[in-house]
C-alpha cells in the first residue's frame, strides 16, 4: 500500500514538473529570441496618413491634462491627426481645461465604466473616411515628438502595431518591479515573438490599428480586458501584429502595492476569461495552420511569473527535505526560469533600485496569490488603478532600456 502511493506520487510529481517545464521552456525560447535586432526600421515616406488619437479617461484628473498637452507638441502637422479625449467621471475644472485645447472633448457617464465603451463612444461620433489609422493610448501616457512620424512610416507596411510602452517613473520599490515586468513583457511576447515570425501581444495602449477595421470591430468588445478580445479578433482573422521596439510610449508604472493588487487582479481575470473564451477555437486554429492564434492559447496558460517562480521554489524546497534526488530537477528548473526572466531584461534596468526592489517580491507574489481567489466578476467589472502625475518621472531616450 506503501509502496502504490509513493508512486503515485511520483507520477504526479513528474507530471507538473513537465506541464511546469514546458512553460519554463517557452519564456526561455523567447527570451533568447529577443536578444536579437531582427525586428526592421521601416523606411521614411513623404506619404502622410490621417491619424485618429483615442484617450479614454476614467477619474484621470491628475494626469490628463499634462498628458495631452505633451502630444499636441507633435511635429507631425496638425492638419493631420485629431485628438479625441473621452472623459468619464472627470471634474468639471478638468473639463474645462481640456475643451481649451485644440482637441475633440467627450464627456460621458458611463453607469457602468469601462475603457471598451470610451473607444466605441469616440468611434460613434468620430466616424469619417479621412483617418486611415487610430492610436490607442491611455490617460498618463506621454510620446516623443516624431512619434507619429514613425507610425506613419510603419503604417505603409503593417495596419496593426504595437508600440514599445515603457516606464516614465521608477519612484518606489513597486514601480521598479512593475517597470521591469513591463520589460520582460516586452522582450518575450512582443520583440521575441515578432523576432521568430510571431505577432507581437498587445498592451491596452500604444497600439495601432486600420481605422476602418477598427471602426468594423470596437462594438465588438465588451469586457474590461479590451487588448485580449482585441487580440482574438485580429489574429482569428489571421491580421498580423508588428512591434515597433524603438518608438516608445512612457507609462506611468504602478507606485503602490495596493495598486499592484487590483491591477494584476483585472489581468488574471481577462487572462482567464480569454483562454476560456477561445478554448474552443483550438483546433479550428490547428487545422487550419493559424499559428498566431495557437500561440496565444498557449501563452494564456502560462501563470504570471511571480507565481511560476513562486511554485517551482516552493516545490524545490519542500522536496529537498523529503528526497534530493527528486528535487534537483525542480532547482535546475527554477534557476532556468530565473535566466529566461534575467535575459529578459533590458540593459538599462540592472542597477540599485532593481537590487532594492527585490526584496519586496516577496509581498507582491503573496498578493498575486491572494488575487487568485477573487478574481470573479473582475473582467467585467473595470477596476481604476489611480495615477498621480510626476513632472521629473518624464524619460528621454537617453534612459529608456534598450538591450
Amino acid at each position: 500500500m506503501e509502496n502504490n502511493l509513493i508512486y503515485t506520487f511520483r507520477i504526479i510529481e513528474w507530471v507538473v514538473f513537465c506541464i511546469c517545464m514546458v512553460g519554463v521552456l517557452y519564456l526561455l525560447s523567447f527570451s533568447f529570441a529577443s536578444l536579437f535586432s531582427l525586428i526592421r526600421r521601416f523606411p521614411k515616406t513623404d506619404y502622410l496618413r490621417k491619424f485618429l488619437v483615442i484617450f479614454p479617461a476614467y477619474k484621470e484628473d491628475n494626469v490628463i491634462i499634462d498628458s495631452v498637452k505633451s502630444f499636441l507638441n507633435q511635429s507631425y502637422p496638425k492638419s493631420y491627426y485629431d485628438v479625441v479625449v473621452v472623459s468619464d467621471h472627470m471634474s468639471d475644472k478638468t473639463n474645462e481645461a481640456l475643451a481649451a485645447l485644440p482637441i475633440n472633448l467627450l464627456i460621458a457617464k458611463f453607469d457602468n465604466s469601462s475603457k471598451a465603451k470610451a473607444l466605441q463612444l469616440a468611434i460613434d461620433n468620430a466616424k469619417d473616411p479621412k483617418y486611415e489609422s487610430v492610436i490607442i493610448l491611455d490617460a498618463d501616457n506621454t510620446v516623443e515628438r516624431d512619434f507619429l512620424y514613425d507610425i506613419n512610416d510603419a503604417c505603409i507596411f503593417e495596419s496593426t502595431i504595437q508600440t514599445h510602452r515603457t516606464s516614465k517613473n521608477r519612484n518606489t520599490n513597486t514601480a521598479v518591479l512593475d517597470a521591469v515586468s513591463e520589460e520582460i513583457n516586452n522582450s518575450i511576447f512582443r520583440k521575441g515573438h515578432v523576432n521568430l515570425g510571431l505577432s507581437s501581444a498587445l498592451i491596452g495602449s500604444g497600439m495601432v490599428f486600420s481605422y476602418r477595421w477598427f471602426c468594423e470591430n470596437v462594438s465588438k468588445l465588451s469586457t474590461s480586458g479590451e487588448d485580449k478580445e482585441l487580440e482574438i479578433l485580429l489574429l482569428k482573422q489571421k491580421i498580423h501584429i508588428s512591434y515597433l521596439y524603438y518608438v516608445y510610449v512612457f507609462d506611468e508604472k504602478t507606485q503602490k502595492s495596493s495598486g499592484f493588487y487590483k491591477q494584476r487582479r483585472r489581468w488574471i481575470a481577462t487572462q482567464i476569461y480569454s483562454f476560456g473564451r477561445s478554448l474552443s477555437d483550438f483546433f479550428p486554429a490547428l487545422f487550419s495552420g493559424n499559428t498566431d492564434y495557437l500561440d496565444k492559447l498557449i501563452q494564456w496558460t502560462l501563470p504570471p511569473r511571480i507565481l511560476h517562480v513562486g511554485l517551482i521554489g516552493v516545490i524545490a524546497f519542500t522536496l529537498s527535505f523529503f528526497n534530493m534526488n527528486m528535487a534537483i530537477k525542480w532547482w535546475i528548473l527554477l534557476w532556468v526560469l530565473i535566466l529566461a526572466l534575467c535575459m529578459a531584461i533590458p540593459r538599462a534596468n540592472w542597477d540599485k533600485k532593481l537590487v532594492k526592489a527585490l526584496a519586496h517580491i516577496p509581498l507582491l507574489a503573496v498578493m498575486m496569490f491572494a488575487n487568485l481567489f477573487r478574481i470573479k466578476g473582475a473582467d467585467k467589472n473595470f477596476i481604476h488603478t489611480e495615477k498621480e502625475y510626476n513632472e521629473n518621472s518624464y524619460r528621454s531616450t537617453t534612459d529608456i532600456p534598450q538591450k
